[in-house]
């Protein structure tokens, strides 16, 4: 398989080939690149669910941990059986600190459900499933919230508990809420468009609630800020990107750092491999591909790292203003993920327009 290309930059240590437009980057017979990542670079990562607690392990399996900071969509959190439910936290802490179920992508490695299958004896709400490890740390969750500790505070605190030494940042401590306006009918909440009706219903627009008051939480801007590569990961941009970019103060500071901004397109050969994304693209008015999603992140990022299967689309990227990364972006395994991780760095570390 083909390492990299990054469309657009030319330099002594990467090879053109004579019949490709593309700049290749290097042969990967392992999965991981052969450029060298220099490991004192501080990475931040704007981060949604699965896709990018993927990522995030791929990246904490060859950098060092202490140098990476998520930093996390909160627009899916909500409250169910008297808990406070932080999914995308919960599948990124699961995730790296190898506790995730790697059937599902999310939940836990060795869950029970007896809490569940006692409770829909009861016939209580079971739309959504909570194991019964799961149910533990909402648990603690809750507790400490209601103790005064902020959802910073709780993170930390499950972070440290667990081993997790790569910095886990909530987007904010503010309640925000994504909402969906269901075609023909009202607004809905994420989680029961999502989970509930498993996201089948079309959808005219998306907003978040709580989002006009919301302010950064602790640290956010200043890893953002002191970072030298940001990496958007492969999550769906309008509900898991977009509503941290919305955060007053957020999207501007990676305007105002453009140059160190890569985004990873979620959308290989017109379609996500999990989830909406690309329905949702067309349904709101974009073009259900890796353009639809350059579209969205233009003013953002100086870099967008598509799929080899969109090779074909760089040219109408590059129209939008953003460069160009062609690799393997399908993270099947913690490998391959890891060479997705390890391209997207070296992209701009070889970049002649890169920051580094």
């Amino acid at each position: 398989m083909d390492g990299p290309a990054l469309s657009t930059v030319s330099q002594p240590s990467v090879n053109n080939c004579r019949d490709c437009r593309y700049f290749h980057l290097g042969h990967y017979p392992s999965g991981l690149g052969s450029q060298v990542v220099p490991e004192d670079r501080r990475v931040a990562v704007i981060a949604g669910g699965v896709g990018a607690a993927k990522f995030l392990r791929g990246l904490l399996k060859f950098y060092p941990n202490e140098l990476v900071t998520a930093v996390v969509n909160v627009a899916d959190d909500f409250h169910l059986h008297g808990l406070s439910i932080s999914p995308d936290l919960d599948t990124v802490a699961y995730t790296i600190s190898n506790q995730v179920n790697p059937e599902t992508g999310w939940g836990r490695t060795g869950e029970s459900w007896r809490v569940m299958t006692e409770l829909e004896k009861l016939g209580g709400h079971t739309w959504f499933s909570l194991g019964d490890l799961d149910l533990a740390l909402h648990l603690y969750r809750t507790q400490r919230l209601a103790e005064g500790a902020t959802l910073s505070d709780v993170t930390r605190e499950i972070c440290a508990s667990w081993g997790i030494t790569a910095k886990l940042l909530p987007a904010t401590d503010t309640k925000i809420s994504t909402q969906l306006k269901v075609r023909d009918k009202d607004w809905v909440d994420f989680q029961d468009y999502f989970v509930a009706q498993q996201h089948s219903l079309p959808i005219t627009d998306v907003r978040f609630s709580g989002i006009e008051s919301a302010s950064p939480g602790p640290g956010v801007i200043p890893s953002l800020e002191e970072a030298d590569i940001i990496i958007i990961a492969p999550s769906n941009p309008i509900v898991s990107v977009n509503p941290v970019l919305e955060i007053s103060g957020i999207r501007e500071t990676l305007q105002s750092r453009k140059e160190t901004v890569v985004a990873i397109s979620p959308i290989v050969g017109g379609a996500a491999l999990k989830g909406p994304a690309s329905r949702m693209l067309e349904e709101l008015g974009y073009e259900r591909s890796a353009v639809g999603v350059a579209d969205l992140y233009k003013d953002v990022a100086a870099i967008l790292v598509i799929d080899e299967v969109d090779a074909g689309l760089s040219s109408r990227i590059e129209s939008e203003g953003i460069r160009t990364l062609v690799t393997d972006t399908i993270m099947s395994d913690p490998e391959r993920a890891a060479h997705l991780a390890k391209a997207t760095l070296e992209c701009l570390f070889s970049s002649k327009e890169g920051p580094l």
